[in-house]
């Protein structure tokens, strides 16, 4: 097997997501493709929430990409293109590397989502979900089983059902979708309504994910301009400026 030096992408990394139940899984996925070294005791052994987001990335992408009993290469594609753009063609070759070992353990889904949920900012954690609706949607279909694997990952991590309904609804049109973006009701008024995409494009500005890099707050980004067009489909809709 090809050694792969993994220092240099974990040296920044060693922070709270090489602990606990999370820790234990990647430690599994380390041990299984890592060079040899020991990367806990790596000179430069400091957090950082760039890396923390990505190693919690790895191990809820596998979460879902289990949930149908299929591995499609559409998904992992999907996964693969994600952390190129994010990390460099060098770095998600290791992730990818780590992400199939992963794929081969058992996740105890309540406790590395309870870590997560206690060392990550709630802004961090929708655009997980966020990202997780994409890898379902990879292969052009999203299982059920996927649906509830994301939906349970998303309670676990302490989203409100709003938020999740409001994340699912970018995905899943239906005629209340435009409301469901919004957090709200389709017989709010107008006052509520301007107050509600106030509240949701505070709470989804891209701004929130600056320090994660580039794509992760591109993603943001798109994610914020479904919340501009749900505004401004509902005020052509309820004829209000």
């Amino acid at each position: 097997m090809t050694k792969i030096k993994f220092g240099k992408w974990l040296g920044g990394g060693l922070g709270w997501a090489l602990g606990g139940p999370l820790g234990g899984i990647l430690g599994f996925a380390l041990g299984s493709v890592f060079d040899g070294s020991d990367p806990l005791n790596s000179e430069n052994n400091q957090s950082s929430g760039s890396s923390d987001f990505a190693l919690s990335l790895l191990v809820l992408s596998a979460a879902v990409m289990k949930s149908d009993g299929k591995m499609l290469k559409s998904e992992l594609d999907f996964v693969k293109d994600f952390f190129i753009k994010q990390f460099g063609r060098e770095n998600a070759a290791q992730q990818i590397l780590m992400l199939k070992e992963i794929l081969k353990k058992e996740i105890p889904l309540f406790d590395v989502c309870n870590q997560i949920k206690h060392y990550m900012p709630i802004a961090q954690r929708i655009q997980i979900v966020h990202y997780l609706f994409g890898i379902s949607q990879a292969d052009g279909h999203v299982h059920a089983s996927e649906l509830k694997t994301i939906q349970t990952i998303s309670n676990y991590l302490g989203l409100h059902s709003s938020e999740f309904d409001s994340l699912k609804a970018m995905y899943f049109r239906d005629l209340n979708s435009d409301y469901k973006i919004l957090e709200i009701e389709p017989e709010a008024t107008v006052e509520e309504i301007k107050k509600a995409y106030r509240k949701v494009a505070i709470k989804f500005h891209p701004d929130k994910v600056a320090s994660l890099g580039e794509d992760v707050q591109k993603a943001a980004k798109e994610k914020f301009q479904k919340v501009l067009e749900a505004y401004e489909n509902i005020k052509k809709q309820r004829n209000f400026s």
